[in-house]
């Protein structure tokens, strides 16, 4: 192991000299305590090394010692219902290691290595196989089947392959390849910031069901597409990834905390063992995997967080999965990088940011996609890129939440105004988009209900009609409006109230199945359209407005998904209300 020498401490970024022989992007480890750093700058002999754990106390004159390896992550059976750091050393074997606290210069696998996975073949001696290829599987978790493939460069003929109890270091498969023999493990590694290789990329059409009405209805995200989340602090952010890692149908959830508070992982860890997945009636943990870097961990590992977090969501995309990953959040990532290229002394960008962050958001978010895996059974896997952004005073204009929005579809942006009408989920359906509502639309007409693209389109004009309206009724009152634009100021809060509005803390509430949804857009449409009827038939505005089927146009939200046929009920009962009303008091009884 080559040794270098450091000359120079500035935080968490170590200048160390004669390192000839190391590359960027290496792995070293600095000093006798032999802290994990990674080489992000090369001149001559000198290497600047942003370092993964507290430097304090370090100084000139000490050794670093040279991997010759890039940052890579451990892949195989043990990652799923695992928390591991920014650097993928598993939390708590950590902490019966050392403690509450994180030691430094502590040195984890981060798969267990005694620990005995059943592996069952599912190839043959005499087979010929490629990169990608499954040679077997691990029943991980009840609801994960963990695919072993075929590393990425290798292939040849099955000489031997065993099936029992192995740890993720035995040879279970020896592959021939002319002369040479590759031994294949159920572990592989692969360097975090170079993604993982697939055959081709499709168009992503099909949502990924959230269960989130404001999101799956009015701003969809596709299976494999992108989306942001940038708001002001209070607005919701956290509880929003927190929902879409609940209740999103992808069948493996990477959540990472980059320098988000403890106390909100600490939550996801408290309430995911407990939540049942309406899916598999498995608790949610079964299906999640944890990488938590929080605020008063070491800055510059918020970067390796990020990295860390995507690599195991390709590797579980490879083996054909529908794949999520909610990064909470990349501001704090970008901070980072800001710090890191203050101390290199690199001319600064846009507010101190360097000039490459947003070729370096590009290049995360990009690793998005739905794509045909490596293998010769052509299977396909997808995943979805959310990334939170916490723009200082949820000022959007700031250089990352730009970054950002020139990458991805979809936009949820959240509105401080609509949080503190405790409107949730705070997201402002005018600034708002999503570009593969075109797509998705057809995916709904064709799935859900033929009318589902038609009833959302008519709710979003309400909404927009609603919002020229109020700035009349703010200079000259609600009185001076005519009654059939009072109408639609009422279905417009129908909409917003009824429909919009979700409470993530309500049992109930807190999901929807596309089935409910489509249901309650359509009885608060239904509402609309009928008291259009009657106001033509010269009904007053207030005696429909003050009609007693409203409350159960309000309740319809909490009803269980096992009743929601129930709402076709009040959809009949609006419609007989109105010809009552119409009858009783309307132009056609005069």
């Amino acid at each position: 192991m080559k040794v270098g020498r450091i000359v120079k401490v500035s935080g968490p970024l170590v200048v160390a000299e004669g390192m000839d022989q190391a590359n960027v992007y290496d792995v070293v480890q600095v000093s006798d305590n032999k802290l994990i750093g990674e080489i992000i700058e090369m001149r001559g002999d000198r290497a600047s090394i942003q370092v993964y754990e507290e430097t304090t106390g370090i100084g000139p004159g000490e050794p670093v010692y040279t991997t010759g390896e890039p940052l890579s992550v451990e892949l195989g059976p043990g990652l799923v219902t695992n928390m591991f750091d920014g650097i993928q050393r598993p939390l708590e074997s950590l902490r019966a290691l050392a403690g509450d606290f994180l030691a430094r210069g502590i040195e984890l696998p981060a798969l267990d290595r005694e620990k005995k996975w059943e592996f069952n073949p599912t190839v043959k001696v005499g087979d010929t196989l490629s990169e990608g290829d499954v040679i077997g599987t691990v029943q991980e978790t009840a609801t994960i089947l963990h695919r072993i493939m075929v590393p990425v460069g290798i292939s040849g003929r099955v000489k031997s392959i065993e099936s029992g109890e192995f740890t993720v270091l035995d040879t279970v498969c020896v592959l021939e390849d002319g002369e040479k023999e590759h031994e294949l493990q159920m572990m592989q590694k692969w360097p975090v910031r170079k993604g993982r290789p697939f055959v081709k990329k499709y168009n992503p059409e099909e949502p990924l069901v959230t269960g989130q009405r404001v999101i799956d209805t009015f701003f969809p995200v596709a299976k494999g597409g992108t989306a942001a989340v940038p708001g002001p602090f209070g607005s919701g952010k956290t509880v929003v990834q927190h929902q879409l890692a609940k209740w999103a149908d992808a069948e493996i959830i990477v959540y990472v905390g980059c320098g988000e508070r403890g106390n909100e992982m600490t939550d996801v860890l408290m309430e995911f063992p407990e939540i049942i997945d309406p899916k598999t009636g498995e608790s949610l943990m079964q299906r999640t995997v944890l990488i938590a870097n929080t605020s008063n961990m070491p800055v510059a590992a918020r970067e390796a967080s990020i990295y860390t977090g995507i690599t195991i969501a390709e590797y579980f995309r490879d083996m054909g999965y529908s794949v999520a990953i909610m990064a909470d959040s990349t501001s704090r990532w970008a901070e980072a990088l800001r710090e890191m290229s203050g101390r290199l002394e690199e001319m600064p960008g846009d507010e101190g940011y360097p000039a490459y962050l947003a070729s370096r958001a590009a290049a995360f978010y990009e690793r998005a996609g739905k794509v045909q895996c490596l293998g010769s059974d052509e299977r396909q896997g997808a995943l979805t890129v959310i990334g939170a952004v916490s723009p200082p005073g949820g000022d959007i204009s700031e250089p990352v939440s730009q970054a950002t929005l020139r990458i991805v579809k979809v936009f949820w942006g959240l509105s401080a105004s609509l949080a503190h009408r405790r409107h949730f989920p705070a997201i402002d359906w005018l600034d708002s988009y999503s570009l593969y509502q075109d797509k998705v639309d057809e995916w709904f007409d064709r799935n859900v209900d033929e009318e589902f693209s038609k009833n959302r389109a008519t709710a979003m004009a309400l909404l927009q009609e609603e919002s020229g309206l109020q700035e009349i009724v703010r200079l000259v009152g609600r009185d001076s409006l005519s009654e059939p634009d009072q109408l639609k100021l009422e279905a417009a809060k129908s909409i917003r109230e009824d429909y919009l509005q979700q409470n993530a803390f309500h049992e109930q509430d807190t999901y929807a199945s596309l089935k409910k949804q489509n249901l309650m857009l359509k009885m608060v449409l239904s509402f609309y359209h009928e008291a259009k009827r009657a106001l033509d038939n010269g009904v007053y505005l207030e005696k429909i407005v003050n009609l007693d089927v409203r409350n159960k146009i309000a309740r319809a939200k909490y009803l269980v998904e096992e009743e929601v046929d129930q709402i076709n009920d009040i959809i009949q009962e609006i419609k007989d209300t109105m010809d009552q009303v119409i009858s009783e008091g309307g132009i056609l009884d005069a």
